[in-house]
């Protein structure tokens, strides 16, 4: 019991003094604010050690980065909704998917949806989930050869690969090179899940010939036409994230996937008024972690907290977290609000994130 006390009595005097430092008011209670106009507010990441805190569709994250607008083989795409940002690892997956995926797929680059806001939590519009850095959209549409316009990135449509009412693939817009890219996203170990329309885990289960075990990593979801859905596993040193199931043995082309092709799945919603979660989630249903993230002061700027990609000169993010990885600490109670994930620790020989400009 004291050392329960002793845990909350130091938990408050952080958030206490987080508060004050970062000049944001602690809300009082019965009056809280709703958590998506908290976190969909904030426009920098929290400058602390990276760590995900509760689970992908309630929850928060520190230390995240930036992906640039434009790398050698990818783009982002809508870039008024500020949600390019992720844990370092996730962001370092995307970034070997595109350039693997180009060299040994032939997939021209990726045009990338929304991975998470800077702080993760609650959205104001879309996902229940991307709310801990760990979730990742990629569009089905490859990349042209040439850099899209702002304005090209806000009206683009991708393309719907499925039939909305037979919930089948459109054979004229499928490819096997799209079969290639999803192979190679669950390649990567981890990756535990890849969220795909039901109709495109059907053609995958009817045309992947020789080694299929990795279609157990790629399960049907509604939505997700037009783009699929990664999502990377908690990361070490994250002891506040909490882990998904695991997916069932097998690859996926049994009954459980026969099941999407009934009436059920697709019956009309009973009460289409009821709120959403994030619509009513408020910072004390959020791990209580997320108060401090939510709290922490930020980078200096946009440019401190995106990384270089590789193909420029300058270190890659995947050294920038090899090499930070043991030598970042965890921050003691009182360096909480001063820890900068942005920044090497005292002593240590860490990479800095660079900026690359905007083409």
């Amino acid at each position: 019991m004291m050392t329960l006390l002793k845990s909350a009595l130091k938990l408050a005097v952080v958030l206490v003094a987080v508060f004050a430092m970062s000049g944001v008011e602690a809300p009082h209670a019965g009056a809280e604010e709703l958590a998506k106009n908290l976190f969909g507010n904030k426009k920098l990441p929290a400058a602390l050690p990276p760590k995900s805190y509760g689970f992908y569709s309630k929850g928060c994250f520190a230390g995240g980065v930036a992906i640039p607008t434009d790398g050698p083989t990818w783009q982002a795409m809508r870039l008024s909704r500020n949600r390019r940002w992720g844990h370092p690892a996730m962001i370092a997956l995307i970034e070997k998917l595109s350039r693997d995926a180009a060299e040994k797929d032939g997939w021209p680059g990726l045009l990338l949806g929304d991975i998470s806001q800077p702080r993760g939590g609650p959205m104001l519009t879309g996902h229940a989930s991307h709310q801990i850095g760990l979730d990742a959209d990629i569009w089905f549409t490859p990349m042209p050869d040439r850099t899209l316009s702002a304005s090209e990135r806000e009206n683009i449509s991708a393309q719907s690969l499925v039939d909305e009412k037979t919930h089948r693939v459109i054979d004229r817009y499928w490819t096997p090179a799209h079969a290639r890219l999803l192979k190679r996203a669950a390649s990567y170990p981890e990756v535990e899940r890849i969220l795909v329309n039901p109709g495109i885990k059907k053609k995958l289960c009817e045309t992947v010939k020789g080694d299929r075990s990795w279609l157990r990593k790629v399960r049907p979801f509604w939505g997700h036409d037009y783009h699929f859905h990664i999502r990377i596993g908690c990361q070490p040193g994250s002891t506040g994230c909490k882990e998904q199931a695991e997916t069932t043995p097998g690859d996926g082309c049994d009954k459980s996937l026969a099941w999407w092709f009934t009436e059920e799945p697709w019956r009309p919603n009973q009460n289409p008024d009821a709120p959403k979660a994030r619509d009513v989630m408020k910072m004390s249903n959020l791990p209580k972690e997320c108060r401090i993230v939510l709290a922490a002061p930020s980078p200096e700027s946009e440019m401190a907290a995106t990384f270089r990609g590789p193909g420029d000169r300058g270190t890659s993010i995947a050294a920038v977290i090899q090499s930070a990885g043991s030598a970042v600490p965890e921050p003691a109670p009182q360096d909480v609000v001063s820890a900068n994930a942005f920044l090497p620790a005292q002593g240590a020989n860490v990479p800095l994130p660079e900026w690359r400009p905007q083409k």
